[in-house]
């Protein structure tokens, strides 16, 4: 089954995202577009996991056409040849599946893997009611071999399954920070000679910043720092076992850093760590992020993305919750800084074809 020709594609969000806007802003200056959004409040939003208000520092309503609803009024007066949703649960995106099923071609996208282990009878809850969604749509737009093992186990067939890899914007990430690089490791007393490891992200327990610090602080590894970023419920405990480790000095804090700040962040270090165990951690696209700014990973295999980006060339995968593989591969990781260095090199070619414009051609059906 070949994916028909689009025209004009409405695409339903729940709301605007740090990582979509960017794809849609390009996606726009090559096609017929327009977003829908739900009707909520666009200004600061409270994150819970970070535990403070959020303000994107990038554009997020910009470069392409949007409305702030889920009327089906609105989305019918566009006159769309294909919608594409973005994920199931909520009730005005179930409502438009419903609505526009078998009229004209709906396309779904998600990046939900089955990877978390749930009871029994969830299991049977939880497909039932997949099944029966996923009758509703012509085409799924899987993100990786993670993602598309799900949807099969979901009851996709191959011939719905059009391929359109996860991506963020590569160039932002890619593009050459080094001297506020350098000056944000001078600041934390970090030499250019020395090892920096970077957890950026929620401190929250599904993505195990905990077990990173005791992974670390058990090498206490010379010439080796460690930083966290970001803010989250572990926060406050995390700043009190750093107090008991011999390598105290070795181990640095910074708040929640906004998108701008972000490629700085990354290109600051040497080694990016997503230690992460779910449930929920679906792709990781902060691996797509470090890897665009040129560094080595060490990933979890809970994180949807890690089989797909990651392999001895450009880092470590390690069996999640597992603290002695963890430290094992840290360890390995951390024993060279050439090595990372050529690590990241490997990372900056394979991220390449993770890009905005494939996820476009797949889209259209032009690849």
């Amino acid at each position: 089954m070949q994916t028909p020709k689009i025209s004009k594609l409405a695409i339903i969000c729940q709301h605007p995202v740090q990582y979509y806007a960017p794809l849609f802003q390009v996606m726009a200056q090559q096609q017929d577009i327009k977003v829908f959004y739900a009707p909520i409040a666009t200004g600061n939003k409270f994150d819970e996991g970070f535990g403070r208000n959020i303000n994107w520092d990038i554009p997020m309503l910009q470069g392409y056409e949007h409305l702030f609803s889920h009327r089906l009024k609105d989305i019918n007066d566009y006159c769309p040849t294909a919608i594409l949703i973005y994920g199931w649960a909520y009730t005005s995106h179930m409502k438009i599946i419903l609505h526009f099923s078998k009229r004209i071609t709906v396309l779904f996208r998600g990046d939900s893997t089955i990877l978390d282990p749930i009871s029994p009878w969830r299991s049977i809850l939880k497909s039932y009611l997949l099944r029966k969604v996923y009758t509703r749509i012509d085409f799924a737009l899987y993100v990786g071999s993670n993602n598309k093992a799900y949807f099969e186990h979901y009851g996709l067939k191959s011939k719905q399954l059009i391929y359109a890899r996860h991506a963020v914007d590569n160039t932002r990430f890619a593009a050459n920070r080094q001297l506020q690089a350098v000056k944000l490791r001078t600041s934390l007393g970090i030499a250019n000679t020395e090892v920096l490891v970077l957890f950026a992200g929620k401190l929250i327990p599904k993505k195990r910043p905990e077990m990173l610090l005791e992974a670390f602080g058990s090498l206490t590894p010379p010439g080796a720092h460690l930083l966290f970023v970001g803010n989250g419920i572990l926060e406050d405990s995390l700043k009190k076992d750093v107090l008991v480790l011999p390598n105290q000095a070795c181990i640095h804090f910074l708040s929640f850093q906004n998108q701008q700040r972000m490629p700085v962040i990354y290109q600051s270090c040497d080694l990016f760590c997503i230690p992460s165990s779910g449930p929920g951690e679906s792709w990781g696209l902060a691996i797509n992020e470090a890897m665009a700014a040129g560094k080595a990973i060490l990933s979890s295999d809970k994180v949807g993305g890690a089989a797909d980006l990651i392999d001895d060339n450009n880092g470590r995968i390690f069996t999640s919750g597992d603290l002695r593989d963890l430290t094992i591969k840290l360890q390995i990781m951390l024993a060279s800084k050439r090595t990372l260095e050529h690590m990241g090199q490997a990372s900056s070619e394979r991220i390449k074809y993770w890009n905005f414009q494939h996820q476009i051609e797949a889209i259209y059906g032009i690849s």
